[in-house]
C-alpha cells in the first residue's frame, strides 16, 4: 500500500477508458481505469498477445528511470512511462485502482 494523506481510502466509482497513442512506440494503446478494493493500491494489468500479468505500482517494481519510469518484474513484464499517470492518480487522491492496458506504455 501506499503513502495515505487522510484517514480514508478513495477508488474510482466506475470504469473509464482512454485511447491515445504511445509517446515512444508511436502504438495505439487502451486503457480501463477500474474501482478496487480498500488496500489494494494501485495495479497494472497488462495485455499482451492474450495473456495478462500483473504488475503493482511499487518502488520495489521500479526498474529503470533513465528515459521514463519503467516498471518491471523478473519475469519480463514490463511497462513504461508511468510517471505522469501516477502523478495524475497521486493528485487526485486516489489510493486503491485497477489500471488495464493492452501495450507497453
Amino acid at each position: 500500500m501506499g503513502l495515505l494523506l487522510h484517514d480514508y481510502q478513495t477508488t474510482v466509482k466506475s470504469r473509464a477508458t482512454l485511447t491515445g497513442i504511445g509517446v515512444h512506440s508511436g502504438k495505439t494503446v487502451t486503457v480501463h481505469f477500474l474501482p478496487a478494493d480498500a488496500d489494494t493500491g494501485i495495479v497494472f494489468h497488462l495485455s499482451n498477445g492474450g495473456e495478462t500479468r500483473e504488475l503493482r505500482a511499487l518502488v520495489a517494481e521500479v526498474g529503470a528511470t533513465d528515459l521514463c519510469t519503467m516498471l518491471g518484474d523478473p519475469a519480463g513484464a514490463h511497462i513504461g512511462t508511468v510517471e505522469h499517470l501516477m502523478a495524475t492518480v497521486f493528485g487526485l487522491g486516489i489510493d486503491n485502482l485497477i489500471i488495464e492496458i493492452d501495450g507497453s506504455e
